[in-house]
């Protein structure tokens, strides 16, 4: 069932990131989702082996980096490799969003969160956080949408 969902169900390409007081770190996630339009909210779904899930529920805050088509390599880079081993951030230009969120500075978008409600739902975590800033940063792009065998 699974590879029809993951052929049939329609999911953007995005860079989650967040900051502690000791730690910047991103990961690659295509289930993000708004959940509310008054206040605006995004939901991203992640896995409780996943470094950056701890990292969110410490900060309190995470950043939704749009990736554009033609950004796989970005999508990879932050996919494949573990954020406990390894600084995904060494050579990637970013800046800081209002509350400290790092924010890739080649995306195509960004919105920055502010935790309101963790959730269990299977084996994901459901993150769901108030939009507190957003911005699009490459006017005229496309978003890069997700496709399995890209990536598997």
């Amino acid at each position: 069932m699974q590879d029809v969902v993951s052929k049939t169900i329609t999911h953007g390409v995005y860079v989650v990131t967040t900051r502690t007081k000791e730690r910047v770190n991103g990961m690659t996630a295509a289930w993000i989702s708004q959940v509310s339009m008054n206040p605006l909210m995004l939901m991203v779904s992640i896995a409780p082996a996943r470094y950056t899930h701890g990292l969110i529920k410490e900060s309190g805050y995470f950043a939704v980096n749009v990736l554009a088509e033609g950004q796989e390599k970005i999508a990879r880079d932050f996919g494949f490799r573990s954020g406990r081993k390894h600084d995904k951030f060494k050579d990637v230009p970013y800046f800081d969003a209002s509350n400290g969120s790092p924010v890739l500075r080649d995306a195509l978008a960004y919105f920055e969160c502010k935790l309101a409600n963790a959730f269990t739902a299977g084996d994901h975590s459901l993150f769901v956080g108030t939009v507190v800033e957003a911005k699009i940063l490459r006017e005229n792009e496309k978003p890069l949408l997700f496709r399995w065998e890209d990536y598997f």
